[in-house]
Parts: C-alpha cells; structure tokens; sequence
C-alpha cells in the first residue's frame, strides 16, 4: 500500500452491476405448503415390490435433492466471494483516493498504508477478542 500511495495509482471499478434486480424476480414472496401423503405397502408380495419401488422411487430422489443442495452451496459461495470481493475492493479504494496527497512523499505514504493496516486488521482481531470474552 505504501508504494502505490507514494507513486499515486487509483483503482478503476470495473465490478459488474446488478442493479437490475428486484425483490421476487427469483424467488417467490409466498411459500408453498405440501401434503405429506402416506402410503401402506401391506403384506404378501405385493407390498415387497411396492416397497422395493418405494425405495428405489426415495434413492433418486434423495439424489436429486443433494444435487439441488449442491447448487445451493456453490451459489453461496459466489455469493460470500463477491461481498468478500467488494469489502476489500472498497477499502483499497478508499485507501487509494488518498494517492493524491501522498503522491512522491514516502514518509505520508507509510504513515497512511501503516494507520489503514491497523484499522481494517484491527477490527478483525477486535471481533475475534469480543468472542473470547463472551464465551
């Protein structure tokens, strides 16, 4: 940081824009309620293949299910990466448009990068001690 505060760069925000996206295009505001239906296999032969089908019928389904929650999961994780992604961006933006007044003085340059270091880790390690003490 100190070296581009003392050579002056900036940053260009070339993050895509979503700002297209409105509240219920994706997912709906009402939620659905489902019947649980319940099915009596019975004895004899009847009821064993029943059951057989009845298992291999709760098999797929179970898979499909796991491929839907792994689509979940990987979309989270885009979704945290870019919050992470922009959080970072922005303090190095706002570390940077102090480039101005920095440019060609390595003393300011390094009093700010150390001052911007100790602030955003700071407030890390202050979370983390505010855990420890509230346990």
């Amino acid at each position: 940081m100190t070296y581009g505060l003392f050579t002056g760069i900036g940053l260009i925000d070339n993050f895509p824009k979503f700002r297209e996206f409105k509240r219920g295009d994706i997912i709906g505001t009402t939620s659905p309620t489902f019947d649980t239906p319940s099915i009596d296999a019975g004895d004899g032969i009847g009821g064993l293949i029943l059951s057989i089908l009845l298992w291999i019928g709760m098999t797929i389904l179970i898979i499909v299910l796991l491929m839907v929650l792994e689509a979940i999961f990987w979309f989270s994780l885009f979704i945290i990466i870019a919050m992470l992604y922009w959080i970072f961006f922005r303090a190095l933006k706002f570390v940077f448009s102090k480039s101005k007044d920095t440019k060609g003085d390595i003393g300011i340059s390094a009093v700010y990068s150390l001052t911007y270091t100790l602030l955003y880790i700071g407030w890390i390690f202050g979370i983390v001690y505010l855990t420890q003490i509230m346990k």
